[in-house]
């Protein structure tokens, strides 16, 4: 009972159902908003849980969605509604192969109450006998399916093992091949109906007996056919045969598989010739083009041997060879162009040449009295290397077997040889402008860089080895006297001789106006409005350093390129300093210093960027690449560090543009001064004040004094201003840290010294030296015996 109603039928029904031998199940509807979507396994006898492969107990009570996802989108379940709602039986044929299950079955559908009754047969445990209508379909699908088809049953001896199979099915074409009717091949023994055939008859033994199926085309030369049979288990020790002449098929598969081998030898050489071309396509050089042909166009070509002689003057000369004897080598090493050797009339003519056997190889050279040897080879492929019109040389192949050359080898040995001939020649070509473009790259970047007491330095320049043209990057070392010394490096961006010309122009440049004592924010302004007057669509990116060794401090400016990065001790950073657009942007740019402290024995790395990035390879990447190389770096000499960084795999691998660099190393300190002092030269005009003020922040920062920075910046526009109103020429700013104050000197080229005077309510100047004698701790002027003035002015330093 089911919400009151009566689902299954009386146990009678219920018991005539269980003995059934055949499947029987019983459902109701699942039903929605009265519709039904689904339907609850309510009984199925033992029969029908056996065809299923499940116990009863784990189908009755589910639905078949929770039984057989599947269903529903496969019909099912709208097969069994039609059922129930048009009340109509139904029979259907199914064939399932799922996990839940698997079979050929028939079933036959009812009307049961507000549900079905299904019953439904494996039809792989019919018997073959034609007692139902779908036995005699299945007898006219094997009649229509195969040349022949017999159920054989094994016989066993006393022991057990099979001896014979007995016939017993075998269709109308299948006893027609025993020459014998159906009703006399049915009963009889496999031994009695085929002439002694053992071979088949192990056959049916090994299916029976491992249960496994067998299919193989077995040709019968003695009657010119091809038969295609089949067996497999069929039940018991029931055996299934089937016989199917596949005589025309077979001889079309043999054409086919000709034309296939055709086809693939075909494809084999249009791959073989597109592997080397674009193993060719990509060779810069001739040791590129002859490494493809090493290991590309001798496995392709299938030669044991290979040589490639190019022509010089009136001879051949090995240039590459693989797989020859050393003395065959040394008379390759050059063959003059009268030898009998075919490599030599192949240069000459242009024509190839095949030799299939040793003996022609001989008669080729026959009269020559110092014919080449031969090695271990017995054909040859002498192949001319050809481009546009002109013979380079010869590419000899060599087989160390007899070999017959047919039309499609020939031309496809032509074709490599062209192929191989054209990147020859584009590498012979890329060779010349390499070195060209090596010789003008040394000849625009200095021979030697000068020696500086108290600095050694060391500098690198890597050419992008992937092409031929002149690239942007330079370095340079300018003493400047006084213990002064620029270093530079910059990059023009381009790789044409565009950018060397505008490389040399900035370099020289640079110097000039560096050695006429410019501060390096002057340089670079002054090489900016050079650069846009000169090349106005040209861009560089620059990095002026100017080291003060005896103070042992520097300035920097940037214009668009990475800072240096300096190592002191046991660490490396990157300096952070100001930077600027790059050179040739804009003549509107007041490019901005940055002063540092530069301790003895540190080292400073100058590079272009082209070694830590490029669009592949983030900035910030390779500048922490940079780093740690410099802080691991065994040694602090500058071309140790230098080898040291450029092996250790800094920024993008491979690289993809030029790399300069340039390693300083600072002499040791000696004992340090009681005052630490240092100076620097500014114009007289607007600028300098702010670029001063800058300079005086920067030291006092580096010093750690920016305790004093506010005072000391205040006086120091107060005084600077003063001198650039009342002079003409350079000022120089001089900072000194006494032990209990901090010492600034102003000096410039005028005699005139300044007096405190009073200044009116509305008056808007006038009062800079009131504010420098009441802030200061102490200040006052004296005149310079070769001419000029110091105003200077003391700021206690706080406890």
């Amino acid at each position: 009972m089911v919400d009151g109603v009566e689902v299954l039928p009386s146990a009678d029904v219920l018991a005539m159902l269980d003995a059934d031998p055949q499947g029987w199940a019983l459902a109701r509807a699942v039903r929605a908003g009265g519709e039904i979507v689904d339907f609850r396994l309510e009984y199925v006898n033992d029969a029908g849980a056996r065809f299923l492969g499940r116990a009863r107990g784990e189908l009755v009570g589910r639905t078949y969605r929770e039984l057989w996802p599947e269903t529903v989108n496969d019909d099912t379940i709208p097969f069994y509604r039609r059922v129930v709602t048009d009340r109509r039986p139904a029979t259907r044929t199914v064939y399932y192969d799922r996990p839940s299950v698997s079979g050929h079955f028939e079933l036959w559908i009812g009307p049961s109450g507000d549900g079905f009754a299904a019953r439904f047969v494996d039809l792989r445990s019919v018997t073959l006998g034609p007692q139902t209508a779908g036995g005699s379909r299945l007898y006219d699908v094997l009649d229509a399916a195969f040349d022949g088809f017999t159920l054989l049953r094994a016989e066993r001896d006393a022991d057990g093992a099979i001896v014979d199979f007995i016939c017993e099915y075998v269709n109308a074409p299948g006893a027609a091949l025993t020459g014998r009717a159906v009703e006399e091949t049915i009963g009889r023994r496999w031994t009695e109906l085929t002439s002694a055939d053992d071979r088949l008859l192990q056959r049916w033994r090994e299916v029976a007996q491992s249960r496994r199926p067998w299919r193989e085309q077995v040709r019968y030369d003695d009657i010119g056919q091809v038969w295609e049979i089949g067996a497999a288990p069929a039940g018991g020790d029931a055996v299934a045969v089937s016989f199917r002449n596949v005589s025309t098929f077979a001889e079309q598969q043999q054409h086919l598989e000709q034309a296939v081998a055709a086809a693939r030898r075909a494809a084999g050489r249009n791959a073989a010739l597109l592997a080397v071309t674009s193993a060719l396509v990509a060779a810069s050089t001739t040791a590129d083009v002859y490494a493809a042909i090493g290991a590309v166009l001798r496995p392709s070509a299938g030669g044991q041997g290979l040589a490639v002689l190019l022509r010089r003057d009136d001879e051949l000369v090995l240039q590459y060879h693989a797989g020859y004897e050393p003395q065959v080598v040394a008379r390759l090493r050059a063959v003059p162009l009268r030898h009998r050797y075919p490599a030599t009339t192949v240069a000459g003519t242009g024509r190839a040449r095949y030799l299939s056997t040793l003996e022609e190889f001989v008669a080729a050279q026959d009269g020559d009295p110092a014919p080449i040897p031969s090695g271990g080879r017995q054909a040859w492929a002498f192949l001319p290397l050809a481009a546009a019109g002109d013979v380079l040389g010869t590419l000899v192949i060599g087989y160390g077997t007899p070999h017959e050359f047919d039309d499609d080898e020939r031309a496809n040995l032509e074709a490599f040889a062209g192929v191989c001939a054209q990147a020859m020649q584009r590498a012979l070509l890329f060779e010349a402008k390499l070195s060209i473009a090596g010789e003008l790259q040394r000849a625009l970047l200095p021979a030697d860089l000068p020696q500086v007491p108290g600095l050694r330095h060391a500098a690198r320049y890597l050419p992008w080895t992937h092409g031929a043209d002149v690239g942007g990057d330079w370095y340079d070392v300018i003493p400047l006297g006084d213990d002064v010394v620029a270093v530079v490096i910059g990059d023009v961006v381009g790789h044409n001789a565009t950018a060397a010309a505008v490389m040399g122009q900035v370099r020289n440049a640079l110097r000039a106006y560096a050695a006429e004592r410019h501060s390096p924010s002057v340089v670079m302004q002054r090489v900016n409005r050079l650069l846009l007057d000169l090349q106005p669509d040209a861009v560089a990116t620059c990095c002026y350093l100017e080291l003060h060794l005896a103070e042992g401090t520097a300035t920097a400016v940037l214009a668009g390129h990475p800072p240096p990065v300096m190592r002191t001790g046991a660490t490396a950073d990157t300096l952070v300093l100001r930077a600027g657009p790059p050179l040739g942007v804009s003549a509107d740019i007041d490019f901005t210093e940055t002063t540092f402290l530069v301790p003895g024995g540190a080292n400073l790395l100058l590079y272009t960027d082209g070694l830590v990035e490029d669009r592949r390879y983030h900035l910030d990447d390779g500048l922490a690449d940079l780093r740690k190389a410099v802080q691991a770096a065994p040694s602090t000499d500058p071309a140790d560090m230098l080898e040291y960084v450029l092996t250790a795999g800094v920024g993008p691998q491979p690289r993809t543009d030029d790399v300069a660099v340039v390693c300083l190393a600072v002499a040791a300190a000696g004992v340090p001064p009681a005052s630490p002092t240092t100076q620097r030269r500014f114009r007289g005009d607007a600028v300098s004040a702010s670029a001063a003020r800058r300079f005086a922040a920067d030291v006092l920062r580096a010093w750690g004094e920016h305790r004093l920075a506010d005072d000391t910046l205040l006086l120091l526009d107060e005084v600077i201003t003063n001198a650039i109103q009342h002079t003409v020429g350079a000022v120089v700013v001089r900072l000194e840290l006494r032990p209990d104050r901090l010492r600034v000197t102003v000096a410039d080229r005028s005699e005139r010294l300044p007096s405190p005077r009073t200044a009116g309510d509305d008056s808007e100047n006038g009062r800079g030296l009131l504010i420098v004698a009441a802030v200061a701790a102490a200040w006052g002027t004296e005149t310079m015996p070769a001419g000029g003035k110091e105003v200077w002015f003391e700021v206690a330093r706080r406890a």
